[in-house]
C-alpha cells in the first residue's frame, strides 16, 4: 500500500539526484541572503557570546564555516530535567555563570517539556546564548517540520533560533524522506530564508550510513550532530567514516555522548574516567561536545574538564583505544547503534501524528 504525507495523500516519489542538485543549489543562494538576517541583532549577540565566555575561561572553536565561535562544551536537553523542573533551570542558570552558553534542545525531549522549562531558565538571558533546538519529524515533511518550529520558539520563548537541525536520522530511507518534494529539508530552507533560524544542520546515532547517505546530497548543512567517544572509534565508527567527511567540507561537527550515553556505564564501571572520555573526544576536530547534564554537581565537573582541557595526543589517544578495545567489541556500551531502531514505518508515522495533535 501507498504510504501518505502529511495531508494524508500518497507520498511523491523521491526527487532523483539531478534534481535534487538544482533545488539545493537554488535553496543554497537563498540560505547565504537568509544568513545575513537581523545583522545587527545578530552581531550584538556573537558578542556578546565571545565577552562573556572568554571572561569566564571556557575555551572556543569555530562552528564550522559559520564565521562565529561556541564554546567547546554544550548543555544537552535530553538528561536537564531527570531531577525535576526547578533542578533543570537552575542548571541552566548556573551553566550560564559558569561560562557555559551552548543549549542543545529537542521539540520531544520530556514529552516536549525541556523547552519549556530550559525557555522560563533563559528569559533575560537570550542573547548571552547560542539557542539550538531539533524538529522530531522522524519521516515527515516540510508541515510538520515548520508546525515543531512554531512550538519550539514558543515555548523557548524566542523568536529564533542560532541552530535548527533534524532530529535523529536514523532509519535506511529516511534520508530519502527527508529531500523528497515536500520533505523535512524544505522546512530547514524556509526557516533560514524566514530568518527563523541562524543555522541549520541534522543528528543521527544510529548508523553511520545514514549520515553518509544525508551528505550525499551535497545540501549547504551548517552542522551535524554525530556521537563520538573512545568507544565508537573500534566498532561501526562514526569517527573514522563520518567525521572526515565533516571536516572536508566545512560542515561543523557537534560531538555528544562521549561517555556512550545513557547513564555514562563505562565510567560507572571503572574502565575509564569522564575526563579521559571528555578529553578524548574534545581532541578530535569538532567545535563543541553537547554532554547530557542532569545535576548542578555533573555541571560543575563537566565544566571544570572542559576549563582545563588539553588535547591528547595521537599517542595518548591510541593508547586509550587499546585499552577500551576489549569493552568496545560489538558495541556493548554502545546500545544507541545496536539496539532496535526507531520505526519509520507508515504506522509509527501515524502514531505521532496522533501525539502531536494533542500537544
Amino acid at each position: 500500500m501507498p504510504s501518505h504525507d502529511d495531508r494524508g495523500e500518497p507520498d511523491k516519489l523521491p526527487i532523483g539526484r539531478r534534481e535534487a542538485c538544482r533545488r539545493i543549489g537554488m535553496l543554497g543562494s537563498a540560505l547565504i541572503v537568509a544568513g545575513l538576517f537581523a545583522g545587527s541583532k545578530v552581531a550584538t549577540h556573537a558578542q556578546s557570546l565571545v565577552s562573556r565566555s572568554e571572561s569566564e575561561g571556557l575555551p572556543r572553536r569555530p562552528l564550522g564555516k559559520t564565521g562565529i565561535s561556541i564554546p567547546i562544551l554544550g548543555l544537552g536537553g535530553g538528561h536537564l530535567l531527570n531531577t525535576n523542573d526547578e533542578e533543570g533551570k537552575r542548571i541552566v542558570q548556573e551553566a550560564i555563570e559558569g561560562g557555559l552558553t551552548f543549549f542543545d534542545n529537542a521539540w520531544d525531549y520530556y514529552e516536549n517539556r525541556s523547552e519549556a522549562v530550559m525557555g522560563k531558565a533563559l528569559k533575560g538571558h537570550r542573547q548571552e546564548v547560542f539557542l539550538m533546538t531539533k524538529m522530531c519529524t522522524h519521516g515527515r515533511g516540510k508541515k510538520i517540520g515548520l508546525l515543531h518550529l512554531e512550538q519550539s520558539l514558543r515555548r523557548l520563548d524566542t523568536d529564533y533560533l542560532d541552530l535548527w537541525q533534524i532530529h535523529e536520522v536514523g532509519c535506511d530511507d529516511e534520508p530519502e524522506r527527508i529531500f523528497r518534494e515536500g520533505g523535512a529539508i524544505e522546512a530547514l530552507a524556509e526557516a533560514k530564508q524566514q530568518g527563523k533560524v541562524r543555522f541549520i544542520g541534522f543528528t543521527g546515532h544510529k548508523s553511520p550510513a545514514v549520515h553518509l547517505n544525508m551528505l550525499k546530497y551535497d545540501f549547504p548543512f551548517d552542522t551535524c550532530q554525530l556521537p563520538l567517544n573512545v568507544f565508537d572509534a573500534t566498532y561501526n565508527s562514526f569517527e573514522q567514516q563520518v567525521l572526515p567527511e565533516l571536516v572536508r567540507r566545512g560542515i561543523a561537527p557537534i560531538a555528544m555522548k562521549s561517555l556512550c550515553g545513557g547513564k555514562g556505564k563505562p565510567i560507572r564501571q571503572g574502565i575509564l574516567t569522564a575526563e579521559e572520555a571528555m578529553r578524548y573526544t574534545l581532541s578530535l576536530p569538532v567545535s563543541t561536545l553537547v554532554s547530557g547534564i542532569d545535576s548542578r554537581e555533573v555541571l560543575r565537573q563537566n565544566l571544570a574538564i572542559a576549563k582545563r582541557f588539553v588535547p591528547m595526543t595521537q599517542e595518548e589517544m591510541a593508547k586509550l583505544r587499546r585499552r577500551v578495545a576489549t569493552y568496545a567489541s560489538g558495541g556493548q556500551f554502545e546500545d544507541y547503534k545496536t539496539g532496535p531502531a526507531r520505526s519509520c514505518d507508515q504506522q509509527g508515522i501515524e502514531r505521532d501524528l496522533g501525539r502531536l495533535e494533542k500537544v
